[in-house]
């Protein structure tokens, strides 16, 4: 087998794995818009309305932002005063 020949499989095989992936992108893309399409017919693309409870970390957190304010505001002043 001489290096033209060799060159030529590699090319060849190069094409070919290319075409592989391309072709596995397009169906992958086709799939996903199909999916939109029913995710959107049946109406589920709509989010649901989040339950709001005590024990979660988020509505604590935003109870506490008066005490976060004071604290920040307290280290700048310390650190200005020295």
């Amino acid at each position: 087998m001489t290096i033209t020949e060799m060159l030529g499989q590699g090319g060849l095989l190069t094409l070919l794995g290319m075409c592989v992936v391309f072709s596995f992108i397009i169906i992958l893309i086709i799939c996903m818009t199909a999916l939109k399409a029913v995710v959107h017919a049946l109406k589920l693309d709509k989010e649901a309305p989040v339950e709001s409870t005590g024990s979660a970390a988020a509505p604590a957190a935003a109870k506490d932002d008066g005490a976060v304010v004071a604290a920040i505001a307290a280290a700048v002043r310390e650190k200005l005063s020295v």
